[in-house]
């Protein structure tokens, strides 16, 4: 298996709840840091002016419990691209590196 070719800096973020002050919560995002990625498209649809595009992205792994291995619940952004990740798996048999399961939505 070839390495990945890690040349995007992506940020990684995952969701704090915000007290709204009227008794609810807002999202609010936080930036746990920066990992270097390979990003590649596996499809893409349009839909009533929704374009939804979903992407594999390789990052290197890190151990399990580490705030910068990525889940399911966070995202990865690239100035004003917004990537939602849906699944985690490791890459190779070694732990390497780790799959994320991307979806990107663009209203047009």
């Amino acid at each position: 298996m070839t390495p990945p070719r890690l040349t995007r800096l992506l940020a990684l973020e995952t969701a704090d709840r915000v007290a709204d002050g009227a008794g609810g919560f807002a999202e609010s995002w936080t930036v746990l840091g920066q990992l270097w990625a390979e990003v590649t498209l596996r499809s893409g649809r349009e839909s009533g002016g929704l374009s939804k595009s979903r992407f594999r992205i390789v990052v290197r792994a890190t151990p399990q419990g580490s705030t910068m291995r990525p889940r399911p619940d966070q995202r990865f952004r690239d100035g004003d691209r917004v990537f939602r990740i849906e699944a985690v798996s490791e890459r190779d048999p070694e732990g390497r590196y780790l799959t994320c399961f991307a979806t990107e939505e663009v209203v047009s």
